[in-house]
């Protein structure tokens, strides 16, 4: 559904409404608890896109495997526009089998996390997620040519690079997206954090990164959060929060903004960034509402806006990671 402009309430600007995407599930979640996410997800969430698929690890698709012709079916009767996301990482002939199928579906969109996929034919336009390394306009110029229509950037770039690359992209036809909220990807291994936290093998690892359905956190030697970690990946302990950053970033040209699940009322958190979006709420306001809303989590917006990644600088005073 196409909406008109309109006039956001902090910058005064004329911009299109801008979309919002919820990014794929980066944790293993309980297949009910999966399924129940995606049925409140496709009634209650404002949100325009909803990627979903497995990302992190081949051996937790099966887990809701079952369940995913039913998700997509619900999302798209209730309005959302369905984009099936690809593994970040492709080492194994499973994996590589896994990705050939998902680049020869029909019926939904593509977003690529590892440019394997573009040794196969996808079918149709596709999208390009925060795992591939768009650093650059020469990247962006290849991925178009590729077929791609729609990119999200990865999260570590600083507001200069997000500039230059939304304007190229946008002269390419193509859609810049940030990653707005949520642990932020940095890593990820051949090797299974989990599994050998456990002591156990990666092929034997017992599903056990289900324990940690937000990933399991990391602190320092002397016991300072750090990190946090989700099999195979590596992410944040802080939260990505760029609620103070929309008006900016959508004077630099970013039209889609990226939410990223996690176990807190995803719905809420949807609706305050549909309301900074729509100019209905002030960004501050929102934040405010955020920082009620989890009271235990550290934001972070310094890859953008600050002097290191888990920075905050943004918004009204929120309790930041602790680099003493």
């Amino acid at each position: 559904m196409t909406k008109p402009s309109r006039i956001t309430a902090a910058s005064g600007n004329m911009h299109p409404l801008s979309s919002l995407t919820l990014g794929p599930l980066l944790f293993n979640w309980e297949p009910r608890a999966w399924s129940d996410f995606y049925a409140r997800i496709a009634d209650e969430a404002p949100v325009d896109r909803v990627c979903i698929g497995e990302v992190i690890c081949a051996k937790r698709l099966p887990l809701y495997a079952d369940q995913l012709a039913s998700a997509i079916e619900r999302l798209r009767r209730a309005g959302k526009r369905v984009v099936l996301s690809s593994l970040a990482l492709v080492t194994l002939p499973r994996e590589r089998r896994q990705t050939e199928e998902l680049a020869a579906a029909t019926g939904c969109e593509l977003e690529i996390n590892d440019l394997t996929a573009l040794r196969y034919q996808i079918s149709g336009p596709f999208a390009v997620g925060p795992f591939v390394n768009v650093y650059n306009e020469g990247t962006l110029d290849f991925l178009a040519r590729c077929g791609a229509g729609h990119v999200c950037l990865p999260p570590e770039l600083p507001l200069t690079s997000v500039t230059s690359l939304a304007a190229a992209a946008r002269t390419l036809g193509m859609e810049a997206e940030v990653w707005a909220f949520g642990r932020l990807p940095l890593a990820l291994s051949g090797r299974c954090y989990h599994a050998r936290l456990h002591g156990l093998a990666k092929d034997n690892c017992r599903f056990v990164c289900g324990d940690d359905p937000d990933g399991r956190p990391v602190d320092t030697i002397d016991g300072r959060h750090f990190l946090a970690v989700n099999g195979v990946q590596t992410v944040s302990f802080a939260y990505a929060n760029l609620l103070s950053e929309i008006p900016t970033l959508r004077d630099a040209g970013i039209g889609s903004f990226r939410i990223s699940p996690q176990t807190c009322d995803m719905m809420a958190v949807a609706q305050l960034f549909r309301k900074v979006l729509d100019g209905s709420v002030d960004p501050n306001d929102a934040t405010a509402e955020l920082c009620r809303l989890l009271p235990e989590a550290q934001f972070a917006n310094g890859f953008l806006a600050g002097p290191y990644g888990a920075a905050y600088t943004g918004g009204l005073p929120h309790p930041a990671p602790d680099h003493r």
